[in-house]
């Protein structure tokens, strides 16, 4: 087992809750050198230094490298990884040798085209809804196919639409009139090509693993609230709450997830030469007792990491020596049972325009972990400065003692038009 003493300097890319709970986590290690994080936000400057610096100016995050002697680079969101980070900076002659823990531009396909990763599962045979892929060039095929499915009608941009690419559509026409909206760009380029996908009724999940490429270790399981409103409804927006573990997934469905979605999806990676070092985020729809993929990520979830990092005992940075070294089959994590939840609280007006600068009071007070998601300091107080402000963790024996801490948290949190949904978890 290649491991060492020394310690690492690490550089967090990003400002939002997850790069909270990765800066939160790292502070743990007994390997950590210096942390900073880019830009971070008013929870992460208390863990390590912020530094005000664009993610997706590669050349300014290369520069931070060589001025901070960063050994570990952990991209936290996905659009410096789709762009070609880790190719950027590992081709520079002074930073080549920064562990980077986000995969090439050729891997982060997976997220970054939908169309890509569609023909990626029929390829190693990974399950998913069928689709067809539409250009201007095909309209017509896309009409055909559309037909052929019962509403309603999955309509998806190719590239990052910044989350709102998928169109979900129960009309016929409406959904013909929408893909060529998209088409003649409604999302910009992102909808140059849309994939349109057959509809999966069932109950979503979140798996991840961490993974060098060749061997993988499964980290614990998430399920997230993506709708702004209670019940699941009303607009999409990052997430609004998450809990992990899963009660629904036992062992026979873990093992049925990892055989037919994640072996499978290292290999093909493998296969296509592909050198993938860092997390895959798995959307998983589970339909009638079997898992079909709706969608990959090439990094962790939001919020789901919040309630994931908790939940592994493991050094975060031993892990990924082990993904560097080559020998994650020599780790076994050590994994938490309590339940872990966690609750978004966004400002009023999400996720469309939202106000900012509302005073934060009681963050000391709380029993809960609070990692930030869009938070600043002005006049040395805590505000909000995102749509998403904050996301507290409670943690109890059983599902409902982990929520009842979390929303108790929130007699104690507050700023002004504080806006929370109070059924994360209903469902169970």
């Amino acid at each position: 087992m290649k491991t060492s003493q020394k310690k690492h300097n690490v550089l967090v890319l990003g400002s939002g809750g997850r790069e909270h709970a990765f800066a939160w986590k790292l502070t743990q290690s007994h390997l950590l050198g210096k942390l900073y994080i880019a830009p971070g936000n008013a929870g992460t400057h208390k863990l390590g230094t912020n530094l005000d610096i664009n993610p997706m100016n590669f050349e300014s995050v290369t520069n931070a490298i060589i001025q901070y002697k960063i050994d570990i680079l952990i991209v936290g969101s996905e659009e410096p990884i789709v762009n070609g980070i880790s190719d950027y900076i590992s081709q520079h002659p002074k930073t080549k040798k920064c562990w980077i823990v986000a995969p090439p531009k050729e891997g982060a396909k997976l997220e970054g085209s939908k169309s890509w990763a569609k023909q990626f599962m029929l390829k190693y045979n990974i399950p998913t809804a069928r689709y067809h892929i539409v250009t201007q060039n095909n309209l017509q095929e896309g009409f055909a196919f559309l037909s052929t499915l019962q509403p309603p009608y999955v309509l998806k941009a190719d590239g990052l639409a910044a989350g709102k690419g998928v169109l979900i559509i129960n009309d016929y026409k409406e959904a013909c009139t929408a893909l060529e909206e998209m088409l003649n760009g409604k999302f910009g380029a992102a909808s140059e090509t849309v994939v349109i996908e057959q509809f999966l009724k069932g109950i979503e999940v979140s798996f991840f693993i961490l993974t060098d490429g060749r061997k993988y270790i499964i980290l614990p399981e998430a399920k997230d609230y993506k709708r702004i409103g209670e019940s699941d409804t009303g607009l999409n927006t990052g997430g609004m709450g998450a809990v992990s573990p899963v009660p629904f997934i036992d062992d026979t469905l873990r093992k049925k997830i990892e055989n037919l979605v994640l072996h499978r999806t290292v290999f093909g990676l493998l296969h296509e030469n592909i050198e993938y070092k860092g997390f895959i985020f798995f959307g998983l729809m589970i339909s009638e007792g079997e898992p079909y993929v709706i969608e990959y990520n090439v990094r962790m979830g939001d919020p789901e990491t919040e309630v994931i990092l908790p939940r592994i005992k493991n050094d975060m940075l031993l892990l990924i020596e082990h993904v560097f070294h080559g020998d994650l089959d020599n780790i076994s994590l050590d994994i938490d049972s309590d339940f872990y939840t966690g609750i978004v609280a966004a400002s009023k007006g999400y996720p469309l325009e939202y106000e900012k600068g509302k005073v934060i009071q009681g963050l000391e007070s709380a029993d809960t972990l609070v990692f930030h998601a869009g938070t600043a300091i002005q006049n040395n107080q805590i505000v909000s400065n995102g749509g998403r402000v904050l996301v507290s963790i409670g943690h109890g024996n059983t599902l409902k003692e982990a929520l009842t801490k979390t929303y108790q948290s929130f007699d104690k949190i507050t700023f002004e038009n504080i806006y929370f949904r109070r059924d994360i978890g209903y469902e169970f």
